[in-house]
């Protein structure tokens, strides 16, 4: 028998800095003749160490330095009375407990995170609770409710109540955009209410100039869009915003612009010379034309978002490099970091590069859109550096939103939870796990209600997990009013004022307000998760309070006994309030 966890037997836990000492022990019986470690770094197979363990009385053990940052990947081969065998992880690639590998079966590899320092997050960051406005949809501070400067070719709805949609042409493209009229004037009247829920933190859909209602289509990175108000307008509701302790981070879209921007100019919408209108544009080297001037590449093929050459320089000279740059002029202004749209369509020198002109600002923080595992992400045949330091300091928890999201549903059962979200902890950096950008609904997602079906008592359960769990959450507007709504555009309704569903309300604001409240439940503190029966549980604690949560998903009241709390401290371990009963669908706490 040869057992080994990576949860546990792994000393450092988690992602290292290079140079530092990695001791492996493992268990095993007599069986057990001789033991290797072997261990290759990312996508380097011809570097591959086989370094003998160490036997010991109950097993074998084996320190590994690595000296160089990035992901290397290992497991043991054995030697027994069975012959030669492979010892690795389960299946997916999830750390814990491994298993046994016949020879002749390819093994499945432990991840070890190695990174060449750690990055910190800004102290505000810390303790941020966020709110995700999508600027259009939230609220029109005009006293008559007019739409600032309606576009050509659009249609504006006469009721906050009508549902989104676009109008599409032959090839499914959209030919007419849906306007609601929410604009900066109208969130700053609602910052006082937002401060008494408890949020201190915003982050905007793009608010640049545009065509479209979301704004991902830019067309002037250094124009606010006339609908949403003028540049006044939003240095009036930053310093209200900051007044009120309130920081503010913006949606940067630097993989593609808008076909009618200022710098692709396809229907003469500006006076600039686009690349578009002739290649020798200033920004002709921008774009990647096939057929000059109507083939060209674009995002996912969609012909209103021509792609930005990735490699191109000029383009992160304009964005993040150069006097003035996009990054520096709005950071300047007041803003307080950036969410980077679609992080994986960005290459790592110019995400690096964005960092480094964000760094000149004291107190921001960078934010990337990554819908998996961002810690071994690979994008156009790359491995990323997201975390290797001097880029990301958090990513948008996709994964965690799909984890809660299967649990609650019954699709996903409380070890799995646990054995996933501990991969993430695993595989993290320290600082990237703690304060990782948590949602469980966003503008690219069906609304969470929808999700689970309308069940406030499903929504109870993942909105406790959400705020009590590690990680700086971020609520998408309208999901605390009981809004739904399938995907895209469906997901968009304007927020409901005065219909707010009072019920759903006061779950966000107790699971919320909990947070607040209870300082082990802050996003930087210690976070040691168990399973007992088909639940499970975890333990907060920073240096003034020590908390469990009690987790039960399933349809029946579950009691805690014989809790497998191998990850918890033994001092902690004593403290568990054996003997509690958890109600079904319920989410409890408790100081301990």
């Amino acid at each position: 028998m040869f057992q080994f966890d990576s949860f546990t037997d792994r000393r450092p836990f988690g992602a290292v800095q290079k140079g530092t000492a990695v001791t492996l022990t493992a268990q095993a019986d007599g069986v057990v003749t001789q033991a290797t470690l072997v261990i290759m770094p990312d996508e380097h197979c011809d570097q591959m160490q086989s370094l003998p363990m160490t036997k010991s009385p109950n097993g074998y053990t084996v320190t590994f330095t690595p000296p160089n940052a990035g992901l290397w990947f290992y497991h043991f081969e054995l030697q027994s009375d069975n012959g030669r065998e492979r010892f690795g992880a389960v299946g997916g690639g999830f750390g814990g407990l491994g298993q046994l590998y016949p020879e002749n079966v390819d093994v499945v590899n432990y991840q070890m995170t190695v990174v060449t320092a750690f990055d910190p997050v800004p102290a505000w960051y810390q303790n941020a609770r966020f709110y995700h406005i999508f600027v259009d949809r939230f609220n029109n501070g005009n006293a008559d409710g007019h739409v600032n400067a309606p576009k050509e070719n659009s249609f504006l709805y006469g009721r906050k109540t009508d549902r989104p949609m676009y109008i599409r042409g032959n090839d499914g493209e959209i030919i007419r955009w849906d306007f609601y009229g929410g604009n900066l004037t109208g969130i700053q009247q609602k910052l006082p209410l937002l401060a008494a829920r408890g949020i201190n933190a915003l982050y905007l859909s793009p608010i640049f100039q545009a065509r479209s209602n979301h704004r991902y289509d830019t067309g002037d990175y250094f124009a606010i869009d006339e609908v949403l108000g003028s540049l006044h307008d939003f240095k009036q509701f930053l310093a209200a915003a900051h007044q009120l302790g309130m920081h503010v981070i913006l949606d940067g879209v630097f993989n593609h612009v808008g076909a009618d921007s200022r710098y692709f100019n396809a229907v003469n919408e500006y006076s600039d010379v686009g690349a578009a209108n002739s290649l020798d544009s200033p920004y002709a080297s921008w774009f990647s034309f096939k057929r000059f001037p109507d083939d060209y590449n674009s995002w996912w093929g969609v012909k209103d978002l021509p792609a930005i050459n990735k490699d191109n320089q000029d383009f992160h000279d304009f964005i993040a490099a150069k006097k003035g740059s996009v990054i520096s002029y709005w950071t300047d202004l007041g803003v307080d970091g950036w969410r980077l749209d679609v992080a994986d369509e960005l290459m790592d020198d110019f995400i690096r590069q964005i960092r480094s002109t964000l760094d000149q600002f004291p107190e921001r923080v960078l934010i990337g859109e990554v819908w998996e595992d961002a810690s071994n992400k690979q994008a156009y045949g790359k491995r990323r550096q997201y975390f290797e330091g001097g880029e990301l300091n958090a990513v948008m928890n996709y994964p965690l939103r799909s984890m809660l999201i299967d649990l609650t549903n019954g699709q996903l059962n409380a070890a799995g939870f646990v054995r996933q979200l501990m991969t993430l902890k695993e595989n993290y950096p320290t600082n990237a796990f703690a304060f990782n950008f948590n949602n469980i609904g966003s503008h690219d997602t069906p609304r969470i209600l929808t999700m689970l079906d309308g069940d406030r008592r499903k929504l109870q359960f993942i909105v406790s997990l959400f705020y009590w769990l590690p990680g700086v959450p971020c609520l998408y507007y309208g999901d605390e009013a009981g809004l739904t709504g399938g995907k895209d555009p469906d997901n968009r309704a304007f927020y409901p004022w005065g219909h707010e569903d009072q019920a759903v309300l006061d779950i966000y604001q107790i699971a919320l307000q909990t947070r607040i409240d209870q300082p082990a439940l802050a996003a930087g503190a210690a976070f040691f998760p168990f399973t007992f029966e088909d639940s499970f549980g975890f333990v907060r604690q920073n240096d003034t309070q020590t908390l469990v949560v009690l987790a039960n998903p399933t349809g029946s009241p579950q009691v805690l006994q014989d809790p497998h709390a191998e990850l918890v401290p033994k001092s902690l371990r004593a403290l568990l309030p054996v003997g509690t009963m958890v109600p079904a669908g319920g989410v409890i706490w408790q100081q301990i």
